[in-house]
């Protein structure tokens, strides 16, 4: 486990942003983007426009959560 956050680019509505997340959430993240049969830029846009008034990375680890919740409550 890192720890730190990693920084990467994401393309938002057009408009390039950058969100840190820890490596961990990076490759929970890709993996949900794969089940939902999205691009990381598509899933990110998705988990923005329902964000609220919470910040994006913190959106991200919530899907991320909320995700593995819903597989766990399927198993």
């Amino acid at each position: 486990m890192s720890g730190r956050p990693q920084k990467h680019s994401l393309t938002l509505k057009g408009h390039r942003t950058s969100v840190s997340l820890e490596a961990e959430f990076w490759a929970a993240f890709r993996a949900l983007a794969r089940n939902r049969n999205q691009g990381i830029n598509e899933c990110a846009a998705e988990i923005d426009a329902a964000r609220g008034d919470v910040g994006l990375a913190s959106a991200i680890r919530l899907a991320v959560l909320k995700d593995l919740q819903s597989r766990l409550d399927r198993s």
